[in-house]
Order: structure tokens, then sequence, then C-alpha cells
């Protein structure tokens, strides 16, 4: 069996590792939400705009690809395990690695939903709140 939800996976990778802010967005349907272990719950738009300002470069080195072994009829889930070497916009550099679940209903290429998973207690350790605040 073959799914087109990976070739979408293959292209957000590619757009974080370019810090393609515009190309990620699009890798989301208009409604796209991301779960994040920093920022909670948010539209991917603000969510990777608020990326993109934290961030000065990124690079990532993927590891596996899994599709859910048994989708729902009206879902699909991949998740991508990646090693993320981040360079903060202050210069700083973290490295981890993480997950990311991707949902699509059943027959799109387009992100519903993203959950980022991983451990959070060294980074924090590490870059304390790496986020500042949004300009108003």
């Amino acid at each position: 069996m073959t799914y087109p939800q990976l070739a979408t996976v293959k292209t957000y990778l590619a757009c974080l590792h370019a810090g393609d802010t515009d190309g990620l967005i699009a890798c989301f349907d208009s409604e796209g939400q991301v779960h994040s272990p920093f920022l909670g719950t948010m539209r991917a738009r603000e969510f990777f705009l608020k990326l993109a300002r934290a961030s000065a470069a990124s690079v990532i080195t993927p590891i596996d690809l899994m599709v859910s072994a048994e989708p729902a009829a009206d879902t699909v889930r991949v998740a991508a395990y990646f090693r993320y070497d981040w360079t903060l916009a202050d210069g700083r550099i973290v490295h981890f690695t993480c997950v990311d679940v991707f949902r699509f209903a059943a027959g799109s290429g387009r992100i519903q939903e993203m959950h980022i998973v991983y451990d959070t207690h060294p980074l924090r350790e590490q870059v304390g709140d790496k986020y500042a605040p949004d300009p108003a």
C-alpha cells in the first residue's frame, strides 16, 4: 500500500531543514494545528511564524518515517523521528531527537494536525524561554 502523506512529511522535513516558513505552512490545511510542548496548541501559520522568529538555522536529520499500522477509515497518521540541530536566533545551538506525529484526513495530502513529542526538560535547562514575546 502506498501513502501519499509520506511525500508531504518528507516535504515538511525538507522545509524545516531549509527554514522555509511558507513551505511549512503550505504542508498544512487551512485549519491545521500544531501541538507543541513549549507553546501549546496553535494554528500552523502562527506556530511557524513564531518558530522563524526564534530560529537562525535548523539541521534536520531524518531517522525513520512510520505510517499507522491500522489507520482509521477517515484518518492516516505518519510519525517522523529525526535529530534536530537547532541554532536559535541568539546563536545558541541545541541538539535533540524528536518525533512529530502528523494526522491527515484519508485521501488528503495536507496535514490537519501535528503533535511534537520530545523531552523538554534538558532543553528548558539549556535555553529557558526561547520564544520572544510577539511584537504587539
